[in-house]
């Protein structure tokens, strides 16, 4: 729970150090966060399931690409910036390691998630727009009028397109509220939460590809281009039948219509931000924009969306049981 001025329950349990030394003790062990030995072992775990499903999609990511350079350097500052600084006696180092960490391990696992939906197209077989459609007219929910009430209105181009494209900045300025205020545990809170959430996305989009309501549903001249284009009809086809070999890291596209990552996403991010008092209501409003962004921007269906918000919700349960769990072993052991 956050306290009046924007802190969490951790901050008022530091707060009685001064007085109590075993609260002092109990604080840190709790912010801590998680041990570096099981996210190096979950990170290692990730890539080897990916690494085996490329091999098995018969795909590969080319080293020398180009389009590799920029996640080498940024990969290398992020490693310096983590193991360099803490010793270094400056007075900002503290921060700028702690978000050298935060968003190198963010944006490991989202280009690993973006990566996955690859192999995982391939895996797939079938269809489930006629499910998904099916879903949405029980809900009265009428993609088509709201593309067009989209396409004919440049502002709500623009503001959905912005929103749309705002999911990383949600995560940059929490990662960076984090750092700033040693709040390690909420920042792995946080990653966690979100890595779950990725690994559930994937596992249900196996089960339930789809071209999406754009490809399925609009047959008129396309008068509008909404941000994820339409990949999923030539893409997917073409990954099944074993016709791409590589996949390029600087040209990823979005393959996964159900569920919708950006609707988990903006559940994920509102759940994190109500935490915090100083930044709940501006992420609220982004991330609301961004939900709202999701049908036409994302080419989803509602079924989609809900979907999505439904496995934020399991992510969010799970992770803070199992945080739970980790915690009281962790204090026991200490």
């Amino acid at each position: 729970m956050s306290s009046p001025l924007g802190g969490t329950s951790l901050d008022r349990l530091n707060s009685t150090a001064i007085f109590l030394p075993d609260a002092a003790a109990i604080a840190d062990r709790i912010n801590r966060g998680i041990a570096p030995v099981w996210i190096a072992s979950g990170l290692f775990a990730t890539f080897a399931a990916l690494v085996l499903m490329m091999r098995h999609a018969g795909l590969t990511v080319d080293p020398r690409a180009s389009s590799m350079i920029s996640f080498y350097i940024a990969g290398a500052l992020a490693i310096g910036a983590r193991t360099l600084l803490p010793g270094s006696g400056w007075r900002h180092a503290r921060i700028v390691s702690d978000c050298a960490e935060y968003y190198g391990l963010f944006t490991a696992i989202a280009l690993m998630g973006a990566v996955s939906c690859y192999p995982v197209s391939a895996l797939t077989q079938g269809y489930a727009d006629a499910k998904l459609q099916a879903i949405d007219t029980v809900l009265h929910f009428d993609w088509v009028a709201w593309y067009g009430a989209v396409a004919g209105n440049r502002t709500l181009q623009a503001l959905g397109t912005a929103a749309y494209r705002s999911i990383f900045v949600t995560p940059a300025v929490l990662l960076a509220y984090y750092a700033i205020t040693a709040q390690r545990a909420e920042a792995h809170r946080f990653i966690f939460t979100f890595w779950f959430a990725a690994i559930v996305t994937l596992i249900l989009f196996k089960f339930m590809p789809a071209v999406g309501p754009f490809s399925y549903l609009w047959h008129a001249p396309i008068t509008y281009m909404p941000e994820s284009e339409l990949w999923q009809p030539d893409l997917i086809p073409q990954l099944r039948a074993h016709l791409v070999h590589v996949v390029d890291l600087g040209h990823l596209r979005g393959l996964v219509s159900a569920p919708s990552f950006h609707a988990c996403a903006a559940i994920l991010y509102a759940a994190a931000a109500w935490r915090v008092a100083r930044l709940r209501w501006p992420l609220l409003a982004v991330n609301g924009a961004m939900l709202l962004s999701t049908p036409v921007e994302g080419t989803h269906y509602l079924a989609d969306i809900l979907i999505g918000m439904g496995v934020a919700v399991v992510a969010l349960i799970v992770v803070h049981y199992a945080l739970i769990v980790i915690r009281s072993r962790s204090t026991a052991a200490g």
